[in-house]
């Protein structure tokens, strides 16, 4: 097991705690998407494959909006959190654990719109894991169909490389939650901890850590274009609403 895998199996029961309300984020990211969607001439008869569909914070909102939304994930527990809240939210979503370097060993068919959202493509470690990523999901792809996936802004962290990110701190009904992670740079690559301290009934204090590489806007573009799209456009915060830049990439 990897550590992006353990990382994810680990979290899981815990991630909605790195939202302020994890319900409305659902709501409000499948709006955005949907938005975006429309822009590319897509509506809700297209069919979606979220091969990072973590706890379903995308599938769930877009599978509540009507869209056609099969999941994957390498993490077995996301996956099963994902399920437990597809039912919860009254959705039928199609859940599969699937590596996304490797779709095509899972999913037979293609879709309109693959996604791959909150910073899941910098989790492979080399260009050569992310061009095995990048050739995937276009594959996975129908033609004239679409791409689309977020990535922090590494273009300007690497400038800096921060040590840390600004802490998100959450007032709920029993206290108070304050999540924030640190980051230690090798190069263009970096160890990430992610802290949940939650302060409501009792202290409860949790760690988990990954490793990401800071992939560049120009990287992504051109691996997306080297690999069967024609038009690759990015997307950022202030015009979309989503909280990193989107990458929007048309196949041929």
């Amino acid at each position: 097991m990897d550590i992006t895998q353990t990382f994810y199996d680990s979290l899981a029961s815990q991630y909605d705690k790195l939202f302020q309300d994890w319900q409305t984020a659902t709501r409000e990211q499948a709006a955005i998407l949907n938005r975006l969607f429309n822009e590319y001439g897509f509506d809700q008869t297209a069919r979606i494959l979220d091969c990072a569909c973590g706890i379903g914070t995308q599938a769930i909102g877009l599978a509540a909006l009507g869209y056609d939304v099969t999941c994957s994930d390498i993490s077995e527990a996301e996956l099963a959190e994902a399920r437990a809240r597809a039912k919860e939210n009254g959705v039928k979503v199609r859940l599969e654990r699937a590596d996304f370097r490797f779709l095509s060993d899972v999913f037979a068919e293609r879709f309109d719109v693959v996604i791959a959202m909150d910073n899941a493509l910098p989790h492979m470690l080399t260009n050569d894991a992310l061009t095995a990523a990048i050739r995937s999901l276009v594959a996975q792809t129908r033609p004239n169909g679409v791409v689309v996936a977020s990535i922090r802004d590494y273009d300007r962290l690497l400038e800096e490389k921060p040590p840390y990110s600004p802490p998100y701190i959450h007032k709920t009904e029993k206290g108070r939650r304050v999540s924030f992670q640190t980051w230690d740079w090798n190069d263009e690559n970096y160890r990430l901890i992610q802290y949940i301290v939650d302060d409501e009934e009792a202290l409860q204090i949790s760690k988990f850590e990954c490793e990401y590489r800071a992939v560049r806007r120009e990287e992504l573009t051109n691996l997306l274009l080297s690999n069967g799209c024609r038009e690759v456009a990015w997307k950022f915060p202030e015009e979309t609403g989503f909280y990193q830049p989107v990458v929007v990439a048309r196949k041929q």
